[in-house]
């Protein structure tokens, strides 16, 4: 898959930015603030997810304005697609996928797959189970069509069942019980669906990010997942009955798949407490690279690969032996400096500045 062109119109400071891509590496410079980071995320959107720094759709919006556009143009088994986003800073945002309306934008992943690399990915080792459930959902949403339909249902009716919860005000009437347990049923088929497709996924990654971390590390350790919720031996069923005068206290709903948590072990130790940042950081690597190699073997084609000034965090061992990791396929990275690891040339060379972009000196 190849990103050949994007366009980004009033999309955080970039207010006219047109863009050729080499299909090899792109190379993006320029000093921090100046919208090196802007360029990836709008790429980022392409597969129809959410920001990958947690923006919401109006901070995407250049200040004073009421929507950006992203439009790209995609080459994908030698077939082109033209992708046409509308992102509005208060309402509803569109999407097309070659002039035809797109009604679910995760849908997009059909046709787009990205996988992003950022210095904020130590957060899937050491930030909050919500991170890491966000990691899973993220590869499953990119290759698993079922998947997706599932969590968008998923994602529906626990939306319901807490606005009743909060309607009961701690009080449950044989209304609201009667409505409860009709959301309840859905809630817990549901659950399942999505228990087992995460479970499955943490145990099909476990080699690969084992094998990938050794390689990134440059030492051979033990790396094991563990897909851990409190409500599975027990059934989900009897886990919210068990609680259910507390969800009612609180408002919302306390178990099942949206409070599991991925722990990652390293040498039967569990990393986000245990681990140096140094392995920490290996560990965030071999997740990205084993989403890579994952999605990729599952779509039969290469995910496009954004870097944002990665290496700026790496010592010079680790950034060697990414560049030794990094399959074949479209990247893009930044760099503040313009220095970039031995083993990546790219193929074109580009220079930010106050949100304009041009073709540097150098490529």
């Amino acid at each position: 898959m190849i990103v050949s062109q994007l366009w980004l119109i009033d999309f955080r400071n970039h207010v006219s930015t047109e863009l050729e891509l080499h299909p090899g590496v792109t190379l993006i410079t320029g000093q921090n603030g100046h919208g090196k980071t802007n360029l990836l995320e709008g790429l980022s959107l392409l597969n129809g997810h959410k920001s990958f720094r947690g923006a919401s759709s109006e901070s995407l919006v250049k200040s004073g304005c009421e929507f950006a556009v992203i439009r790209a143009q995609i080459v994908r088994h030698d077939r082109e697609h033209l992708i046409e986003m509308k992102i509005v800073a208060s309402g509803r945002s569109r999407v097309q996928l070659n002039r035809q309306a797109v009604k679910r934008f995760k849908d997009l992943s059909d046709t787009v797959s990205i996988v992003v690399f950022s210095p904020d990915d130590l957060e899937l080792i050491k930030g909050s189970p919500g991170i890491r459930r966000n990691y899973i959902d993220e590869i499953l949403l990119s290759c698993d069509k079922k998947y997706r339909l599932v969590k968008t249902n998923f994602d529906r009716v626990i939306k319901q069942r807490n606005n009743l919860l909060k309607q009961g005000r701690g009080r449950l009437t044989k209304d609201l019980e009667a409505s409860l347990s009709i959301w309840n049923s859905q809630f817990v088929e549901l659950s399942k669906v999505i228990s087992k497709s995460r479970t499955e996924l943490v145990r099909d990654i476990e080699p690969l990010v084992d094998t990938f971390y050794s390689q990134v590390a440059g030492k051979e350790e033990q790396v094991k997942f563990r897909y851990e919720t409190t409500w599975m031996d027990k059934g989900l069923d009897k886990a919210l009955h068990e609680v259910k005068h507390e969800e009612l206290r609180r408002g919302t709903t306390l178990v099942g798949p949206h409070r599991d948590d991925v722990i990652i072990d390293l040498n039967k130790l569990v990393s986000r407490t245990h681990s140096s940042q140094g392995e920490q950081r290996s560990l965030a690597l071999a997740l990205r690279l084993s989403e890579h190699s994952y999605v990729a073997q599952k779509i039969n084609d290469s995910p496009l690969i954004l870097l944002d000034d990665v290496f700026s965090e790496l010592d010079e061992g680790r950034s060697k032996r990414l560049v030794e990791c990094l399959p074949s396929a479209q990247i893009i990275l930044t760099s503040a400096t313009g220095t970039i690891p031995v083993g990546i040339n790219p193929g074109k060379i580009l220079k930010v500045l106050n949100g304009n972009v041009s073709l540097s000196e150098d490529g």
